[in-house]
């Protein structure tokens, strides 16, 4: 725990140099021309100082079991949008911001010995995650002692049900809460207004959108319409669990070069904002 409490205080040394930084969102990197991967642009690459491996920011993927096999090559949820977004996520933080990240972003598991290291984890697409008891005791072990989860990317009130019971074995003892607008989360670095939703589709949906009006994914089934941004707190009041419901941010950052409309809509003005909200506070809260 010293070494990520250490990190946590050298990342933010860092993140807070820049001091406000929201308005730079458009004016220091053009914008306008998303990076476009997918559409044979070549993956951005950069090198973080020697020395300072270990106070470079990583973005960390957690891979875990589901209990039933679905997803990218049978894979499970856990590969959905890698390793696309985990990169162009990156990128987007060492060009927008002051902080030094590691291009190379991890996909480890819970129980990883390195786990402790890192002060910020990311699981997506959770409707079919299943915790073994193990995980959930590191789990509560590590978000109790600094760290801080972000949760994205499922959809309806049966992909719900099987993350709330899930965390509920973490949190046996406190109550999830929705996050309210006032939150610090939502204004640390780029100020979202009261009356900006929130929801990210998938580049299909949201392209679509355009005409349809449509942003939620409403072949999933049940409650999709309504974005639930919703979160736990430490023993402290610090917040440790972003949980995203009803919302694909993981799009906004893979699918970012596919489409004008969805990154001036999605990309940009949502999915982007809204992660580099979540990981400045993770990191200096």
């Amino acid at each position: 725990m010293k070494n990520l409490r250490l990190l946590l205080i050298s990342i933010a040394l860092i993140a807070i140099g820049e001091g406000v930084f929201a308005q730079r969102f458009r004016r220091n990197a053009d914008l306008s021309d998303p990076r476009a991967s997918q559409q044979g642009e070549e993956t951005p690459r950069w090198k973080y100082e020697p020395g300072f491996e270990r106070d470079a920011f990583t973005f960390v993927r957690i891979r875990y079991s589901s209990y039933r096999r679905y997803g990218r090559g049978g894979g499970g949820g856990w590969l959905t949008d890698w390793p696309d977004a985990d990169v162009n996520l990156s990128w987007r933080l060492q060009q927008m911001t002051s902080m030094k990240v590691d291009p190379n972003g991890r996909c480890m598991e819970l129980t990883d010995p390195e786990l402790f290291r890192y002060p910020f984890i990311y699981i997506v697409e959770p409707g079919s995650l299943a915790f073994s008891d193990e995980e959930v005791m590191i789990l509560r072990r590590y978000l109790l002692n600094g760290g801080f989860l972000m949760v994205d990317d499922f959809w309806g009130d049966y992909q719900w049900d099987n993350l709330a019971s899930e965390l509920k074995r973490v949190f046996p003892d406190r109550e999830m809460f929705d996050l309210p607008r006032v939150h610090p989360i939502f204004h640390c670095v780029f100020d979202l207004p009261n009356d900006l939703s929130l929801q990210c589709p998938n580049v299909e949906v949201g392209t679509e959108s355009e005409h349809t009006g449509i942003t939620y994914e409403m072949y999933h089934g049940g409650d999709c319409e309504t974005v639930h941004l919703r979160g736990y707190n430490d023993d402290n009041g610090r917040l440790c669990v972003m949980i995203c419901h009803n919302t694909d941010n993981g799009d906004g950052w893979e699918r970012e070069g596919e489409n004008q409309y969805y990154f001036r809509e999605f990309s940009e003005k949502k999915a982007y904002p809204l992660t580099i909200n979540i990981i400045f506070y993770a990191l200096t809260h």
